[in-house]
């Protein structure tokens, strides 16, 4: 039978948080620095989407007051209640920042005639909904300007929210962001868009419930808003370091560090305000080289040698700090401990790593074996509620050394469901498995019986009593866990194997994509394409389609042979099967699955030659499938 702890800290995981309760330091500090500055929030917390539901709740973290209840980290749980606090802030004289709306923060910077905007945040409502905020409390002038500290989009997909597109082409706003933005900004999650939208909704526990059984906060935010998502073209981009800006009177110092936190981003300082801001470079948590929803693992090396620089060049001028994401910091002294000890977090992750790697270790020992020092480990923000010590370990493993660990008995090892039946039938059978795995859950071994009943589970998905008994595991983990993707993943993991997926709960990824498509490349497009082409159905065919888009002048052709996409750009086959005159706004409509049927008819779509090969391409290509299952065959 399974165990009845389900939804409830067992006794294991109810010894676990009160040590850790007793070890976390006495610094209110951080509540202290959180509310300071106040000036308002608003009085309906809901904040509402184009269709009227909701997309943010200010209310429903509500629950979270006082100590930390047994079923979740007391670590986390203060970082939630920081996280909690929302509204507009006065960060510095002229200088506010609306948090708690979104996942990120947004910064306003009163200028002579209006505002420069940093980060909008993740979608149009949540931006618009601050800006109204600080129109409401400071002042109702203008957007002049938008700065993207980096590529990531809960720091640009609410641009629209704050400025018009027809604003940004006419010259009166200019866009700014690094070098590599928008390439950066659309094509992390092209190749593998699917998969990480899939997976990204584990990490945020988007489909948990918000309570002390579910989800309560992502760590570096409450979590995500899930909103009307805009892109515009920036309209100046920072190319290096030192080169600097005057924005409706105010002067910005620009620091480039990419491939940190982000593949394109930048810190910046206002010399004239001795105010500085850090981007996501420097946070209040230990950040992830490996982010748990899939993508290019980060450079902690690179990232600490950024930081040592910022240091240097701004420490001394530097009376306050803030970030994309948090609370800011006053003070000379105070800035500098904080700059140093979060590059010495990164430096020391990544040396002491590489150290162990060179003796022979792997990154999962690696990963088990690495503590901070007391100087680090004592600092919360140096704590681990976004990122964690043992996946960046790991992280950094991966990035020099890769997946294989050496041992030749991983080398090709046998897929889940083809070792699970083994892995059971080598341990006598699922009565046997289940009733050791029920002693070492008895035994408060999580993380043992997660590892074994995984295996029944991929030998038999439907046996329920195996299902049940590998999400009550990973529940208490969830519960035990400081970091909240952590919590949330388990958690997540643990709400499937029980209830099974729900698609009607999965976002529709090409909706939230209509400003992203129309800023990728053709190239871009053709690459996404690449990957969802369907080798099997697609063997033995050998197929050449030229593309001409009739309102950008590009001209590429794209070929199907070996069960393989190929393109060239720059002119057309004229042996090509098949030639498409298309525009590329039509394309782009294509892709989004919109109907296109009328561009025939409009003489947006003409084809020479073959006309059945443009509809034999695009039918080779598969829908990806973004509700796939994760913690079951």
């Amino acid at each position: 039978m399974p165990n009845d702890t389900h939804g409830s800290a067992t006794d294991t995981t109810q010894d676990l948080n009160r040590k850790i309760a007793a070890t976390l330091p006495d610094d209110p500090s951080d509540f202290e620095r959180v509310n300071k500055g106040f000036i308002a929030t608003r009085e309906d917390p809901i904040i509402l989407g184009p269709e009227g539901t909701p997309v943010w709740n200010l209310d429903e973290y509500a629950f979270m007051e006082g100590d930390a209840p047994d079923t979740t980290n007391p670590s986390l749980w203060r970082q939630g209640q920081l996280n909690n606090v929302h509204g507009l802030f006065e960060v510095a004289p002229g200088f506010y920042q609306v948090r708690g709306f979104d996942l990120a923060n947004i910064t306003f910077i009163k200028g002579e005639t209006g505002w420069i905007v940093i980060d909008p945040l993740t979608c149009n409502e949540t931006a618009a909904a601050a800006y109204e905020l600080i129109k409401e409390h400071v002042a109702d002038e203008p957007v002049h300007a938008v700065i993207h500290t980096h590529s990531h989009v809960d720091h640009f997909g609410g641009v629209e929210g704050v400025v018009s597109r027809a604003d940004v082409e006419a010259g009166k706003v200019q866009i700014l962001a690094p070098e590599g933005f928008l390439e950066a900004a659309v094509s992390e999650n092209v190749i593998a868009g699917n998969s990480m939208g899939r997976r990204a909704m584990y990490m945020y526990g988007n489909i948990l419930p918000r309570s002390s059984q579910g989800h309560i906060d992502a760590g570096l935010g409450k979590g995500t808003a899930l909103g009307t998502l805009s892109l515009i073209e920036p309209t100046d981009l920072i190319k290096a370091t030192g080169e600097t800006r005057t924005i409706d009177g105010v002067e910005i110092e620009f620091q480039i560090t990419p491939g940190t936190e982000a593949p394109a981003e930048m810190n910046f300082y206002f010399p004239a305000q001795r105010v500085l801001c850090m981007a996501e470079n420097c946070t209040a948590t230990l950040h992830n080289l490996y982010t748990l929803r899939g993508a290019h693992v980060r450079d902690a090396l690179g990232w600490s040698k950024y930081l040592h620089e910022s240091y240097n060049l701004f420490k001394d001028r530097t009376d306050v700090v803030f970030a994309s994401h948090h609370w800011p910091r006053w003070g000379s002294e105070e800035i500098g401990d904080y700059l140093t000890k979060q590059r010495d977090l990164y430096r020391y992750i990544h040396d002491q790593s590489m150290r162990m790697a060179n003796q022979g270790f792997t990154g999962i020992e690696i990963a088990e074996k690495l503590a901070l020092p007391p100087s680090l480990e004592d600092e919360y923000f140096n704590h681990g509620y976004y990122g964690t010590l043992s996946h960046n370990a790991r992280a950094v493993y991966q990035r020099y050394v890769g997946w294989f660990d050496g041992n030749p008995a991983n080398l090709h090892a046998l897929p889940p469901d083809q070792s699970g039946p083994k892995y059971v039938e080598f341990m006598g059978g699922t009565e046997a498995v289940l009733e050791k795995a029920r002693q070492a859950y008895d035994a408060g071994e999580y993380r043992w019986v997660a590892e074994v009943v995984n295996h029944l589970v991929f030998a038999d998905p439907e046996n329920r009593t195996a299902r049940e008994l590998q999400a009550d595991a990973l529940e208490q983990m969830g519960y035990q866990a400081e970091s909240g993707p952590w919590r949330d993943f388990y958690l997540s993991g643990a709400q499937e194997l029980r209830e099974g997926v729900d698609a009607s709960l999965v976002p529709d990824l090409k909706s939230q994509g209509k400003d992203i498509i129309p800023a990728m490349s053709v190239d871009m497009l053709l690459d996404a394409m690449a990957v969802r082409l369907n080798a099997e159905r697609a063997e033995g065919k050998k197929l050449t389609m030229n593309l001409d888009f009739t309102d950008t002048g590009e001209q590429y052709v794209l070929g199907l042979v070996n069960s393989a996409f190929n393109y060239t750009s720059g002119g057309l086959d004229p042996d090509a099967d098949a030639t498409v005159h298309i525009k590329r706004s039509t394309m782009n409509a294509m892709i989004l699955g919109e109907d296109v049927t009328e561009a025939f008819a409009s003489g947006d779509i003409t084809i020479d030659g073959n006309m059945e090969v443009m509809a034999e391409i695009f039918g080779l290509v598969d829908e990806p499938n973004p509700a796939f299952n994760i913690v079951t065959p």
